[in-house]
């Protein structure tokens, strides 16, 4: 996967529209267009078009290897001047990179006669990825009103907008400075861009007049065991209902939690194990509790030392292969050794008689003893940012010069 160059970037707007860093990876690109572009998609938030349409160009760039190259070396103007095809407002259509990233479906013809896809994102727990389950989802949906058969009144009830006169679409001018004006293109509102509208006496009690009404819809999503993160089940047309389109899908995306114990990498589950000094040297015995509950006995026999961050693994007790859940990955321990804070010094004779014996060091006659001290990161931050802080200060109060005179540069 393509990961950003360590150098500096020309600019970081792209990056920042999606909320990484220039050093994303792929994976971490997709992960956030996912989640913007599903939160200010315009049927959630219709006024956040620009936005949207923001998100859409910046994943459009950095998902593209080349585009991105030429982004970081050049920033957003050399993308607009046409290197690698991205500019001279080349970008795509927002709708067609959701389409695209979400499984719709980038065609325009096909999207006119079908309704718009409707996406959903689900939480889920690993738990219910390893085990499977089905969960219940409540959305609202549009369905075609039966006491009209979906014509919004009576028959023959149906009139050509005089607003718009049967094109769906007004035009409005706005003087922008003497001489200067704006044609502004948007969708009638008499008509919702429609063509067409039904006399108000006319209209169908049930819609007003919409021709579909608003219902509640459950879903039964099934979590088959060894799904993944962003996998997406659909549901084939359980959309939105039109008169004259057919419906399209209803989307939905598995959004997988954090789980305190276990992490995730492909089929494999990784997990830290603290085990204390005299674990780690003289064997011990722990347990695991498995994602379905069971008890996994752990057992390290007398003489073999575990080392402070060693790995081990299990084989076949990691997450089930989608599809095929008789076959799992590994369950893959890191363990972390607790070091005691002091020892007992009338211990450490017998100690180093059990240990393996030390490795033998001259020391030199005129060797200096020291001591050690424990070391306080942030209070050594912290001193050393004072100490050049009252020089700096102390140069601004006398304009440049010290208490002896002009300040002299130094050279080493």
């Amino acid at each position: 996967m393509p990961v950003a160059s360590s150098t500096m970037v020309k600019e970081t707007g792209y990056y920042d529209v999606l909320g990484v860093k220039p050093s994303a990876t792929a994976d971490e690109l997709k992960k956030a267009y996912r989640k913007l572009a599903l939160k200010y998609h315009p049927d959630k938030n219709p006024s956040e078009g620009e936005r949207f349409k923001a998100i859409s160009q910046a994943y459009e760039v950095l998902s593209d290897e080349k585009k991105r190259q030429i982004y970081d070396e050049g920033g957003e103007q050399a993308i607009k001047e046409g290197g690698s095809g991205g500019g001279g407002g080349g970008f795509h259509s927002p709708m067609d990179i959701f389409d695209m990233f979400f499984g719709g479906g980038g065609h325009r013809k096909e999207r006119e006669r079908r309704g718009k896809n409707v996406v959903h994102q689900l939480p889920v727990t690993l738990e219910e990825m390893y085990n499977g389950a089905t969960r219940k989802l409540s959305l609202q949906k549009n369905v075609i009103c039966e006491r009209c058969e979906g014509r919004g009144g009576k028959k023959g009830a149906v009139e050509t907008c005089p607003n718009c006169r049967g094109s769906g679409m007004q035009i409005r001018v706005q003087q922008l400075g003497p001489g200067f004006v704006q044609q502004i293109q948007s969708m009638c509102d008499e008509c919702r861009g429609q063509g067409e509208r039904i006399n108000p006496r006319d209209r169908c009690k049930h819609c007003n007049g919409k021709k579909v009404v608003r219902t509640k819809k459950i879903l039964e999503v099934h979590i088959d065991k060894g799904m993944t993160d962003d996998q997406r089940i659909t549901f084939s047309g359980e959309g939105d209902q039109e008169p004259g389109l057919e419906p399209g899908d209803i989307i939905i995306v598995l959004d997988e939690r954090e789980h305190e114990t276990f992490k995730r990498d492909g089929d494999d589950l990784i997990m830290k194990m603290e085990i204390e000094l005299v674990e780690a040297l003289c064997g011990f015995q722990k347990t695991i509790t498995t994602l379905d509950k069971r008890s996994l006995l752990l057992t390290c026999i007398p003489g073999e030392v575990i080392k402070h961050g060693v790995i081990k693994c299990i084989l076949n007790e990691g997450m089930p292969h989608y599809r095929n859940p008789f076959e799992k990955g590994r369950l893959i321990v890191q363990f972390l050794v607790n070091f005691p804070e002091r020892l007992d010094p009338a211990n450490v004779a017998q100690l180093e008689k059990l240990l393996p014996p030390r490795p033998f060091l001259p020391v030199p006659e005129d060797a200096e003893m020291v001591q050690l001290a424990d070391l306080d990161p942030r209070q050594e931050s912290r001193r050393h940012h004072q100490a050049h802080g009252a020089v700096y200060d102390e140069d601004d109060m006398h304009g440049g010069r010290g208490p002896g005179g002009p300040v002299q540069c130094q050279t080493h």
